[in-house]
């Protein structure tokens, strides 16, 4: 008999979730107050901007039914105005190519889309409000709930986290409306423009009810110039408000804008929401636990376009995680288990550099900005943080890091080498993805990812891995004398995203144990060499160690594979 999951919401996460199940025979029950054609007919969900990394996802799962219909977005354009006081900052102004296109489809279209394929698949729509009562009811019913709507009441039975909420109160008062008439920006399609203790300015192109459109967004600042004096509780009066903001304050964007109209009356969202990341599991009256998704367990402000991605990737590590449990019981222990994954995979990086930003931009950065304005190849790492947040946790928070950034780029500038395009050309190459675990005389747990692991020797048996001449952790690994190689399964692609990041403590919520020498050995790898150091060799801007093999237990099972600058399958070939 199929195991039966209700889902609580019909929104990216939910109605994604319930259908990619669906799809793989599982009894699924999608409980939401709104029909498809209630959504299809209704007031616009959210500014959506998705990135490759979500969009692929999407993909995978043949959810994408708007192939070519929806404006590519290749560009990105970052401006920063002048501040004034006593040390003025100069205007700055950047252009970063995306390394692949972004898109935004208004979710009315998607997410009633995805509720029809479900219901024609046999999945059960329930319709109706979801209070804690229907909540009891669904989780004796069902072996699995979820709650994947993070508006209402159902929020409010996750306990908030306080040790990874950082905000007690709205950064941002956010205005968004989807327009017609708007001159298209020349220099890139997605645009984001910065006034500092006023608000910022978000502007896209997307596909709506109505056809292409263009997307503007106003984060104000609580108590700043642009904190709106009322509600804005109709769609004509959020209209006047974006017109008054950018006239005031984004003239570029309002000499683009002078000829705008609403798509249609319902293509308004006015609001505000408290950054906050909750517990993943509560507890209901009845003794039966619910499972928090998306945005009921991490909320963002929109400033930085990850709400929908981080639904994508939420939905997609817990598909992942229901497919591999089987017919194992959806426990506590699973529950905490699979959001963990996710937070270290995706969440807890989205969440730092989203906090962040709305505190402001740091100088480090700014200075960033202002190189980038010059060097490509820094404005390109600037706007890879919108797909992929993780990659800005280096320079982001470290000004060291945030020269380092600037002082590379100047070097692959000079260089005869075009040094994007040559790792876009290794990157063809397909390698496993290995963690590097050692342990420092003082005791340190030292990981770090590497895909340049490789055997050696067979007699003596000797591999190698090339860490980084600027790797933090290269003073420790020399020291420690041995280490050991994880090679990840299929499944623990968020392991590799928390060792290639940097970190107080890298193995926090990881499961490990002590091997040889107390070196740190990841549990659920599908092979572990543990070796002793013999040898190391200075090649270029990287170290290769060598090291003799002395224990190797080897599990099996599908190994996760990187290629062309994604975490990648094996197949059988046919």
């Amino acid at each position: 008999m199929s195991r039966r999951i209700a889902i609580v919401g019909a929104g990216q996460s939910g109605a994604l979730l319930a259908l990619a199940l669906r799809r793989d025979g599982y009894d699924v029950t999608l409980a939401t107050d709104r029909s498809a054609n209630d959504i299809r007919t209704g007031p616009v969900l959210s500014s959506q901007c998705m990135f490759s990394s979500a969009l692929a996802i999407e993909s995978d799962l043949g959810l994408d039914h708007w192939p070519g219909d929806v404006p590519a977005i290749n560009r990105m354009a970052i401006r920063v105005a002048p501040t004034g006081g006593g040390t003025p900052s100069p205007a700055v102004s950047l252009v970063g190519k995306l390394d692949e296109h972004a898109a935004s489809l208004d979710q009315r279209l998607k997410c009633a889309r995805w509720i029809d394929d479900f219901t024609e698949l046999g999945g059960t729509l329930r319709l109706g409000e979801v209070g804690t009562a229907e909540l009891e009811e669904l989780s004796e019913t069902h072996d699995l709930t979820i709650a994947a709507s993070g508006k209402g009441t159902l929020a409010q039975l996750f306990s908030v986290d306080g040790n990874r909420t950082v905000y007690d109160a709205p950064q941002r008062v956010s205005t968004l409306v989807y327009v017609s008439g708007m001159d298209v920006e020349e220099t890139a399609e997605l645009t984001m423009t910065v006034v500092p203790g006023v608000g910022e300015c978000l502007t896209m192109p997307a596909l709506t009810v109505s056809g292409t459109c263009q997307i503007i967004l106003i984060e104000a600042v609580p108590g700043g110039p642009l904190d709106p004096a009322s509600e804005l509780s109709t769609a004509a009066a959020r209209l006047d408000y974006v017109t008054n903001a950018l006239t005031e304050h984004f003239p570029d964007i309002a000499a683009q804008a002078a000829d705008i109209a609403l798509t249609d009356l319902n293509a308004t969202l006015h609001g505000a929401v408290t950054p906050t990341v909750r517990h993943p599991v509560a507890q209901l009256c009845n003794g039966r636990r619910v499972l928090g998704m998306a945005d009921v367990v991490v909320l963002n402000d929109p400033i930085t376009g990850q709400g929908s991605n981080n639904a994508v990737h939420s939905a997609h590590t817990y598909h992942q995680a229901i497919l591999a449990r089987g017919d194992r019981p959806f426990d506590a222990a699973w529950m905490n288990r699979t959001f963990e994954k996710y937070w270290r995979g995706w969440g807890q990086w989205s969440v730092a550099w989203t906090n962040s930003v709305l505190g402001g931009i740091p100088d480090h950065i700014a200075a960033v900005f202002g190189n980038a304005s010059e060097l490509s190849t820094v404005a390109d790492a600037v706007v890879r943080g919108f797909d992929d947040p993780r990659t800005v946790q280096g320079w982001w928070f470290s000004a060291d890091e945030a020269q380092r950034l600037v002082e590379t780029a100047r070097r692959e500038a000079k260089s005869v080498l075009n040094q994007r395009e040559l790792r876009r050309a290794l990157g063809q190459y397909v390698t496993g993805v290995t963690v590097i675990t050692a342990k420092s005389p003082e005791g340190r747990k030292i990981g770090l990812t590497a895909n340049s692991f490789t055997s050696v020797s067979l007699d003596p048996p000797l591999v190698s891995f090339c860490p980084a001449r600027t790797a933090p952790s290269l003073a420790d690994l020399t020291a420690a004398g041995r280490f050991a190689v994880n090679i990840l399964a299929a499944d623990q692609h968020d392991l590799s995203r928390q060792f290639a990041t940097p970190s107080d403590d890298k193995f926090a919520g990881v499961e490990h144990r002590d091997g040889v020498g107390g070196t740190p050995l990841l549990d659920r790898v599908v092979a572990q060499f543990q070796c002793r150091t013999v040898a190391r060799v200075d090649a270029g801007d990287h170290v290769i160690f060598l090291g003799e093999i002395e224990e190797f237990p080897a599990p099996g099972g599908d190994p996760l594979v990187f290629h062309s600058g994604g975490y990648r399958l094996v197949a059988t070939h046919p």
